[in-house]
């Protein structure tokens, strides 16, 4: 590759939101995502010195990648080299240095996955700029995320973010196949409100994922002809008693928040989803989230209570919690009183986004 020094690469990604499905994922239950209109951005020039000289400049940080070195070790967090590692043992070659800019409007350690959507634009940017002709689909595209953010450093986390931030859609995900579906952008207004809480999502993450395992491994022990993709609300108390009590919480938000993932999933097959049966169901979805998988912290339970007293149908927590933001459903009419009562309840900031699509495949 000789490139114009003067050529300029660029390339961006999308936060997401989950709206149902939260903690089900690594479960191999269903989730529903979308992107939003908050992004990362990189720009990088061509330069003589075989590195990529990163700026992040948002958080005042630099960062040297020497393209002669060999990646011999990885530091746990390092995306840049996982991307780049991870790209390399699939056949992509790098020699051309280039100085890079990375920016963004997306909240840090927030919960809509700023991350991953680093990860995806990074993947997109090296791809942009390889010695060679690796050309993944973006289904492809989120899956190699998910292998440099999560499987590289082996850590507890699903495939939603990724799978969503690279296809840049409302997606209906099969966590058991990778299979996505697309559904209709048309929710209704939605505002992110920032609570000012840092999300604690390794050690949230890690009891979530270990205690639904082990509740459904319970039942099935009791019951190995037991379905988890049939199950039923009634399910709940039908099998709680062989459930261990550490686990039975756990136990519940599995079984209902699937139940409540293919309701929102038929609304949103629709060409108009009804905004207030959305709202109901991302409510009992928080419910949920609360009280079993307990990641709510109280001060943003009374930021949500006091957005939906104001007039918003729905609200919820995003991401694996214990901080970060949340997201209301809303109608255009309710908008500016939502936000205020966010801001109001203490919420560091609170604002309107709307949903992206691509119809790239």
């Amino acid at each position: 590759m000789n490139p114009n020094l003067s050529s300029l690469i660029q390339v961006s990604a999308a936060a997401r939101i989950c709206f149902f499905g939260d903690h089900q994922d690594y479960l191999k239950l269903p989730v529903i995502a979308g992107t939003i209109d908050r992004k990362i951005f990189i720009k990088g020039r061509p330069n003589n010195k075989k590195k990529y000289l990163l700026q992040l400049t948002d958080i005042e940080e630099n960062k040297e990648i020497d393209l002669n070195q060999n990646i011999n070790m990885v530091l746990p967090g390092d995306y840049f080299l996982s991307c780049l590692s991870l790209l390399q043992k699939k056949g992509g070659r790098f020699s051309q240095g280039y100085d890079i800019e990375i920016t963004g409007n997306i909240p840090v350690n927030a919960g809509i996955s700023s991350s991953s959507a680093l990860v995806v634009a990074w993947l997109r940017f090296l791809l942009q700029v390889q010695d060679t002709s690796l050309k993944p689909t973006q289904a492809e595209l989120g899956h190699w995320a998910y292998e440099a953010e999560v499987l590289f450093f082996d850590q507890p986390g699903g495939l939603m973010d990724q799978y969503t931030i690279a296809q840049e859609n409302v997606l209906f995900i099969d966590t058991r196949t990778g299979n996505t579906e697309k559904l209709t952008p048309n929710m209704g207004t939605l505002i992110l409100a920032e609570s000012g809480i840092p999300k604690q999502t390794l050690t949230v993450l890690k009891n979530a994922r270990v205690y639904g395992q082990e509740a459904l491994k319970a039942v099935h022990e009791y019951d190995p002809n037991f379905d988890i993709y049939s199950a039923k609300a009634e399910d709940v108390q039908k099998y709680m008693a062989v459930v261990p009590d550490l686990y039975k919480k756990h136990w519940k938000a599995a079984v209902l928040n699937y139940n409540i993932t293919l309701q929102a999933k038929a609304l949103l097959s629709e060409d108009a989803p009804n905004s207030s049966s959305l709202g109901k169901l991302m409510n009992a979805h928080q419910e949920l989230l609360e009280n079993c998988i307990e990641n709510t912290p109280s001060l943003m339970k009374v930021q949500m209570n006091a957005a939906l007293k104001a007039g918003a149908l729905g609200a919820k927590i995003i991401g694996s919690g214990g901080g970060g933001c949340m997201v209301a459903l809303t109608t255009e009419q309710s908008k500016s009183k939502v936000i205020n009562a966010f801001l109001a309840a203490g919420a560091k900031s609170a604002y309107g986004v709307k949903l992206i699509t691509s119809t790239t495949e």
